[in-house]
């Protein structure tokens, strides 16, 4: 077994999630947009005959209740490593999370990317591209973008990813809310709301263009998220949220994936920075604010041993 591997993975956002009417196996057919941010966070696997996950969160997260070991994905991601190299799991994991837990940012899906690079380093396995972005898709629907970064163009589940051509430079404001929101309770209420949903996809060929032209302007007319009002309609406040940093000055405000993350598109770093110190002036209600820019690199070491 190898020395230590630390391992930095992104926060993800969808500049465009189109929802289809699910499939029969129950999943809905999407069409997404991904784009790593500068929010990231670090897990660290060190040897050990026995295996054990640890996980630190920031003050500002709150008493958020973590899963235990066996329910970790990390332990998951360890676990089918493990079973395609024919090998009992081991290590010492240790994650550091700077993600918004349950926020619509796949931090779930960016430790268990990381996982996948840090075992395979410490254990000294050698997994080909092709089969860690198939156990990749076997953990979650974001896992696989989350090895892969950048921006891309997300089919299927979400699961399968190419990446798309993207000439900007994005600057993005994240409010998180200490209140969690129901993934599941959001595509129910969008079946409600949309009982006649077509069975693909909407294309995001306008979205695309506005990517290989790095126009922020363009890209902020052209964002979409299917989730973006069952999310609103089971909590209100976010959509006041949105309304507040459009007012403030972003180019655009979006709900993250499923929520509860309300993220900002603002037209440069200093844009974003004023937005940010808009929220902050209201520290009360929004105790967090986090400025992060895109497109940045996938799940990748960031210590050698």
């Amino acid at each position: 077994m190898n020395a230590e591997r630390t391992v930095r993975a992104p926060a993800k956002i969808n500049l465009h999630l189109g929802v289809g009417a699910p499939r029969e196996d129950g999943y809905h057919p999407l069409l997404t947009v991904y784009q790593a941010v500068g929010l990231h966070d670090d897990l660290t696997a060190r040897p050990s005959d026995t295996w054990s996950v640890e996980v630190e969160v920031p003050d500002w997260m709150g008493g958020i209740a973590l899963p235990t070991v066996e329910d970790n994905i990390v332990t998951r991601a360890a676990r089918l490593l493990a079973r395609h190299h024919g090998l009992e799991p081991t290590g010492a994991v240790h994650v550091v999370k700077s993600i918004p837990v349950a926020g619509g940012m796949a931090g779930g899906s960016a430790d268990a990317a990381a996982a996948l690079v840090a075992l395979d380093r410490l254990w000294g396995v050698q997994t080909s591209d092709d089969d860690l972005l198939r156990i990749a898709g076997e953990l979650g629907s974001d896992v696989p973008f989350a090895l892969v970064g950048g921006t891309a163009l997300g089919t299927g589940r979400g699961e399968l990813v190419a990446p798309v051509a993207d000439t900007g430079t994005w600057w993005w404001v994240a409010v998180p809310s200490l209140d969690g929101l129901s993934t599941p309770a959001v595509y129910r209420h969008f079946d409600e709301l949309h009982p006649d949903a077509a069975p693909e996809p909407p294309a995001a060929d306008d979205l695309l263009a506005a990517l290989a032209a790095g126009d922020p302007h363009a890209l902020a007319a052209t964002l979409r998220n299917d989730l973006q009002a069952p999310a609103i309609d089971l909590r209100p406040e976010l959509g006041d949220l949105l309304d507040r940093g459009e007012a403030e000055g972003a180019l655009r405000g979006l709900i993250s994936g499923s929520g509860p993350t309300c993220v900002f598109l603002c037209e440069s770093a200093d844009a974003a920075r004023a937005v940010a110190g808009a929220f902050a002036d209201d520290s009360d209600r929004h105790p967090v604010v986090l400025v992060a820019n895109g497109a940045v690199a996938g799940a990748h070491l960031v210590t050698y041993g």
